[in-house]
């Protein structure tokens, strides 16, 4: 696979309690930049959402927001983004995100970022996309949700390949080196449970 052109961001809206959170979007939004590939997150200005695409848009990249309608005061929506696309619901936003990227990474956020990345790595497992998933970990953040989804394996619910098939690290190089040379593996859409196996 070549290197992603647009890549959505899953962070959140929240900055955390650690500034390193934010120094590590920004650091984040800066190299996104750099490689010329464009952001595509969910539209706010505040938050790791705001950081990451203040940086990329200082470092002179392009930032796609989609934001729904009802949420554009609440996260305050971005009002210096090369584009926003302003949608009616929570599950237009997702799929615009989805349409309009080729690979997804989640920085550190809450039930969002888990909700919207979540959906991404089960559209995989069942074969609707075979594009690249990624966790970015910063101060460990991504440690027990790593650990969980071993878990998941070894109890059953998911296949070793599909685990396998996601990104956890910290390390920015590491991570965009990966998305450049990943594979999509042709598992089949649906599963027997009998055949999952650790």
């Amino acid at each position: 696979m070549s290197p992603p052109t647009s890549l959505c961001v899953y962070c959140g809206s929240s900055s955390g309690k650690h500034p390193e959170y934010t120094e590590q979007a920004r650091a984040f939004g800066t190299e996104m930049a750099r490689r010329g590939i464009a952001l595509i997150y969910g539209g706010g200005k505040v938050g790791l959402m705001g950081s990451v695409a203040d940086a990329v848009l200082t470092a002179g990249g392009k930032a796609i927001g989609v934001i729904p309608r009802q949420l554009v005061e609440r996260e305050v929506a971005h009002p210096g983004l090369t584009e926003m696309h302003v949608v009616e619901t929570m599950h237009q936003r997702k799929t615009r995100m989805y349409e309009l990227s080729d690979a997804f990474v989640a920085l550190p956020g809450g039930y969002g970022t888990m909700d919207e990345m979540f959906e991404m790595l089960t559209w995989a497992q069942l074969g609707l996309h075979k594009y690249p998933c990624a966790f970015l970990d910063v101060r460990g953040y991504y440690t027990p949700l790593r650990t969980m989804m071993d878990h998941m394996v070894t109890e059953g619910f998911v296949r070793r390949e599909q685990r396998d098939s996601v990104w956890f690290g910290d390390s920015m190089e590491k991570l965009f080196d990966w998305m450049s040379h990943y594979q999509g593996d042709d598992m089949p859409k649906w599963i027997d449970s009998q055949s999952v196996k650790a």
